[in-house]
């Protein structure tokens, strides 16, 4: 099997495979790690051509940049690598904010190089935006690395229009990466249309809304103890919001179990039916889940399908905010 590709960006554009895998999940927040099994996964994504890898250097924090980097060592040309900076933490855990000083881009790049062990990044993103710095400083900075062969392409995470056309005058982005998914839509708006006008990707996360659209979660118990999602920072995910929003997991189970797929595969599917220049990174620590998100790739919708998955899972029919602080959102 080997996955079909999408580009990024027109301006300064990057072809990727059609999926990407999120890799987050192997190091931290989501319970348990396996470093064997991540590494097995990651690498048996490769032999799929899904060969877009998401990390940052928050996560773990920096083991999971170590851990992509041992598992692509050897493949480094079969891969697409992305990494982020700007929440920055302390090799403790501590969290110290969001930092996008230029003097911190620049020694945040130096170092996730050295924890993947590559001499380039191909898409190097600002993890959140800093209100504190211009972001045509925080970009400008960035753009000094690709001038000096460090990195590729340019991206944002979770940037508000303004900023997003700001940032793209001071140096062309090439993706931007934020929450969507049939449960996360209110980007359709005004952003993804911007990103349109401005010719930039759209990278999504959480394309299975945290795992709950994937039918694998039916109440909390289904999450190790130290599952993040547990927490009250994720609102849909817990009490009533978890309720009523697994009703709405069940119309989409409905309508996979019609079309010979899995809920997840009908979430994945959906989000690669919003166009070309959207690349979901669903993310998971285990090759049965990546295996079976690849297989969204061969599911086809009508746009009946999609009108039957947008009737069943309406905007405003989602229960909870994504986070209980979207204060670094929308910025």
């Amino acid at each position: 099997m080997t996955l079909h590709q999408r580009t990024l960006g027109t301006t300064s554009p990057l072809t990727v495979s059609a999926l990407g895998l999120g890799c987050m999940g192997m190091s931290e927040f989501y319970g348990a790690t396996d470093d064997a099994g991540a590494t097995e996964t990651i690498q048996r994504a490769l032999d799929l051509g899904v060969t877009f890898l998401d990390t940052a250097d928050m996560y773990g924090p920096f083991t999971n940049e170590q851990l992509v980097g041992r598992a692509v060592a050897g493949r480094r040309d079969e891969v697409q690598l992305a990494t982020k900076f700007g929440n920055e933490r302390l090799a403790d855990g501590t969290r110290l904010g969001i930092n996008g000083r230029p003097e911190y881009v620049r020694s945040a790049c130096d170092a996730s190089l050295a924890r993947l062990g590559v001499d380039h990044l191909d898409l190097y993103y600002q993890h959140r935006v800093d209100p504190d710095v211009p972001i045509e400083e925080t970009v400008g900075a960035m753009g000094e690395l690709v001038a000096a062969g460090k990195v590729r392409h340019l991206g944002l995470s979770e940037a508000a229009p303004r900023t997003i056309r700001r940032a793209h005058e001071t140096h062309p982005i090439t993706a931007l990466q934020t929450e969507y998914s049939l449960f996360t839509r209110d980007l359709e708006d005004e952003i993804l249309p911007l990103l349109r006008e401005l010719g930039i990707g759209l990278v999504p996360y959480s394309p299975l809304g945290r795992g709950i659209l994937t039918g694998a979660i039916t109440d909390e118990s289904d999450l190790d103890e130290s599952d993040t999602r547990l927490s009250e920072r994720f609102p849909r995910l817990n009490g009533e919001g978890l309720r009523a929003n697994l009703r709405l997991v069940g119309e989409v189970r409905t309508i996979a179990e019609r079309l010979g797929c899995t809920p997840g595969q009908l979430a994945l599917a959906w989000v690669l039916a919003q166009g070309e220049d959207v690349v979901p990174i669903p993310g998971t620590r285990r090759v049965r889940y990546l295996e079976e998100n690849a297989g969204a790739a061969d599911v086809v919708l009508s746009a009946e399908d999609l009108r039957a998955l947008t009737d069943a899972v309406p905007r405003d029919a989602v229960v909870g905010d994504r986070y209980s602080d979207m204060s670094s959102i929308d910025r």
